[in-house]
């Protein structure tokens, strides 16, 4: 989020990436001479570029001088460096027995990120669901997992949403677009059901969030599509980063074409959604109905 915190997991990709434009200019070296020259595996040097990996101070030094980089350019990645080799402890990490390393990734980007373009079929977002909700929806989710484990994942929810939109100076600018099925289904019984549609109708309101439905009168539109999201970030030079959902768990997407075509579609199904005020009607119309 722009609220000027960032996390161990951004500073590392933020320097993976400059690392990896400089590999691409001047001379434009490979991957793999670029491990031939460090006398290390190409699988290194490849998780560095992509965050995944602490560079060590020995490689830094090497990769300056292989780089060519003037002086000034390398005090700055010098900074850069030291801030993604920081042992930073995250709010999440105190949840680190129910959190799996995806998810763990994602908190990471959506702690600095400032636009989020969410797009569910089913399913209300994350950030706009009601602990009841939540709590039932992770409960089939993560039906392996025991009580406490369940209400540890809820936590994470909530703390999430105070974080990006109620306990922040710069909340998170939200674009969300769902079926109306999202709204039609019962999820934890009739009285949760009616509570998030209320809720709804509430955080729909915050000056953050742009909420859409796409009526079942456009469901060629919206049937087809999977769920998704598309998270920016304030620093032009960090580029978007995508998830998607299917049964075999959240894909993480970087690659410029995937998100290209993310993009498209969710332009595409704004276009096929109500107006947020519109939205607002069938929402409260669902609510009025279900009483």
């Amino acid at each position: 989020m722009g609220n000027g915190n960032s996390t161990l997991l951004m500073s590392r990709v933020t320097f993976g990436r400059a690392l990896r434009r400089l590999r691409r200019e001047g001379k434009r070296y490979t991957i793999a001479e670029v491990a031939a020259a460090l006398g290390c595996d190409v699988s290194l040097i490849s998780r560095i570029e992509n965050g995944k990996r602490v560079c060590s101070q020995e490689h830094f030094a090497q990769l300056m001088d292989l780089y060519e980089v003037p002086p000034d350019q390398r005090d700055e990645l010098a900074e850069l460096h030291a801030a993604a080799r920081e042992r930073r402890q995250p709010w999440w990490a105190r949840y680190s027995e129910v959190i799996s390393a995806q998810y763990e990734r994602f908190l990471g980007f959506e702690a600095v990120a400032s636009t989020v373009y969410e797009y569910q079929v089913g399913i209300v977002p994350g950030l706009l669901q009601s602990e009841a909700y939540a709590q039932s929806v992770t409960g089939v989710g993560f039906a392996s997992l025991g009580p406490d484990q369940i209400e540890a994942l809820v936590e994470v929810r909530s703390q999430r949403q105070r974080n990006c939109l109620h306990e922040t100076a710069s909340p998170l600018e939200c674009h969300y677009v769902i079926a109306q099925a999202a709204l039609d289904f019962q999820v934890g019984g009739r009285r949760t059901h009616l509570e998030q549609l209320e809720h709804l109708l509430e955080i729909s309101t915050h000056p953050s969030v742009d909420l859409r439905v796409v009526p079942y009168e456009k469901g060629e539109q919206a049937a087809q599509i999977s769920a998704f999201m598309i998270l920016q970030f304030p620093d032009e030079d960090v580029p978007d980063v995508a998830f998607g959902e299917s049964v075999a768990g959240s894909l993480t997407m970087d690659d410029p074409r995937d998100l290209r075509r993310l993009h498209r579609l969710f332009r595409s199904l704004t276009d096929a959604a109500l107006s947020p005020e519109e939205s607002r009607d069938i929402i409260a119309q669902t609510r009025n109905r279900d009483s």
